[in-house]
């Protein structure tokens, strides 16, 4: 596909499962199976079309779509449509269920050369019927795993797609695991044509790496020229990804949706989640979290020390649905009003506060991947924080999490447009982190600036816009 960047690692473990799927053919079972997972619009579908169309491999591609009446019908026209031999055998056949289809679909797999079979969203089917997991694991053990085929089911309710290989389900074992992530960074930034790293890190702040919002972003667009001509447009794709998302997220589930907005709107803590909401009990703020977390949509993180501690914040973990929730959702009408020229000067106005807070995780990430790093070791990145927040340590390395054995390093992140990270500030993170249980006067510091270091800054280590970048 014209226009497809990244994703080499991905493509590459694709081609490895149908060259070994290849080498195979003859023995009792070549068939591979492969349950993909990603967050919604992350790119799964794109990447798996990508593949198909590269190998020119025989294949069916099919989505489940929740029409429970004529799903089998559906199906039944993507294979009559496919590239598969003999795929006509469908045409004028009533399939009764699944048990029946998958069995018709083996007798028109080829057994002398591979073939892919593409189950896209794999757990709309399992909504209408949680017996259809059973069928296929039966339907795979006797038939399709003993011809060369790749079966791909793919899915983005994480939680349930996990559940899938688990030990007390039927395709425990059955199934290699693989996970989309979001394009990084750097994907990011050759996409949308980022003059810089630090500008590389402002539009993965905005897209959150998700392919459809990048391809909207004309290369070499500013941040401020590709928000503004968004937000101009109602139906542009920063504006409906997110609503599509949560849509399909929370069909019924009107209480999670309102709790993550309570937390885009910058509630934190649980208390303060329960308190914006209003009216809503404790056991259902509680239940609520459990879905998003369990979703992937919130993540929830505690502070690291070498002491255990409750005191539990929940972020937003996708950095497009952050902007989109503090800035687009609450100003959807106008917008659809033509008023984005309002909506555009409100951004402005708190976006140096909402970038420092939501580049924070993805700083962690950067140097948990960059480690070890001029001397600094450590296993886990996180952050520190006290219930008053004095202290709050952007960034603490340490050797496990969530309590940790010992402190291998703190840092201090300032991601200003102007402002060097001065002395004044290295001291007070000094200071900060002597009050971290685990750490002490001699734990090294580190420095993060998007703008630069004071001369002579006292700092272990100090990283900027370029040095994070190349963690990717």
């Amino acid at each position: 596909m014209s226009g497809f960047v990244g994703r080499e690692k991905q493509l590459a473990t694709l081609g490895r499962m149908l060259e070994r799927i290849r080498s195979r053919i003859g023995t009792e079972t070549p068939g591979i199976c492969l349950l993909m997972r990603g967050r919604r619009r992350v790119g799964k579908s794109r990447l798996v079309e990508t593949f198909v169309e590269r190998t020119g491999t025989a294949h069916i591609y099919f989505t489940a779509s929740r029409q429970l009446r004529t799903e089998l019908e559906l199906f039944a026209e993507a294979v009559i449509e496919s590239s598969l031999p003999n795929a006509d055998i469908f045409g004028g056949t009533k399939l009764e269920n699944w048990d029946a289809a998958l069995r018709l679909l083996n007798s028109v797999l080829p057994s002398d050369a591979p073939s892919i079979v593409v189950i896209d969203e794999f757990p709309y089917l399992l909504e209408q019927d949680r017996g259809i997991e059973a069928t296929f694991q039966k339907q795979w053990d006797r038939l399709l795993s003993r011809k060369p085929v790749l079966l791909i089911l793919v899915g983005s309710d994480i939680a349930i797609m996990e559940a899938l290989n688990t030990y007390d389900r039927a395709f425990y074992q059955r199934g290699t695991e693989m996970v989309i992530p979001p394009l990084s960074p750097v994907e990011t930034a050759a996409i949308v044509g980022s003059p810089d790293a630090a500008s590389a890190f402002d539009s993965f702040l905005i897209t959150g790496g998700l392919p459809l919002i990048c391809d909207e972003w004309s290369a070499g667009l500013s941040t401020w020229e590709y928000v503004t001509e968004a937000i101009s447009d109602s139906t542009s794709a920063l504006i409906v990804s997110a609503e599509r998302t949560l849509a399909a997220e929370f069909p019924v589930e009107a209480m999670a949706r309102d709790v993550l907005g309570k937390i885009g709107s910058g509630e934190t803590t649980f208390t303060n989640i329960a308190r914006a909401a209003g009216g809503i009990n404790s056991a259902s703020v509680s239940r609520a979290l459990e879905i998003l977390v369990a979703k992937r949509i919130v993540t929830r993180e505690t502070p690291l020390s070498t002491k255990a501690s409750k005191e539990a914040r929940y972020r937003i973990t996708d950095p497009y649905m952050s902007f989109w929730l503090t800035f687009v959702g609450p100003n959807l009408s106008e917008i659809e009003r033509g008023r984005g020229d309002r909506v555009i000067e409100r951004i402005k106005a708190t976006w140096p506060s909402w970038r420092g807070r939501v580049i924070e995780p993805i700083v962690r990430e950067a140097i948990s991947r960059l480690l070890p790093i001029e001397g600094l070791t450590g296993d886990v990145v996180g952050g520190y924080w006290t219930r008053t927040n004095i202290p709050e340590v952007d960034i603490i390395g340490a050797d496990r999490s969530p309590v940790a054995d010992s402190i291998a390093f703190s840092g201090s992140i300032k991601w200003h447009d102007n402002d060097v990270f001065s002395q004044g500030e290295l001291n007070a993170l000094a200071t900060a982190t002597v009050q971290v249980p685990g750490a002490s006067e001699n734990t090294p510091l580190v420095a993060v600036s998007r703008t630069g270091f004071a001369p002579n800054l006292g700092a272990h280590c100090k990283l900027g816009p370029t040095e994070l970048l190349s963690a990717w």
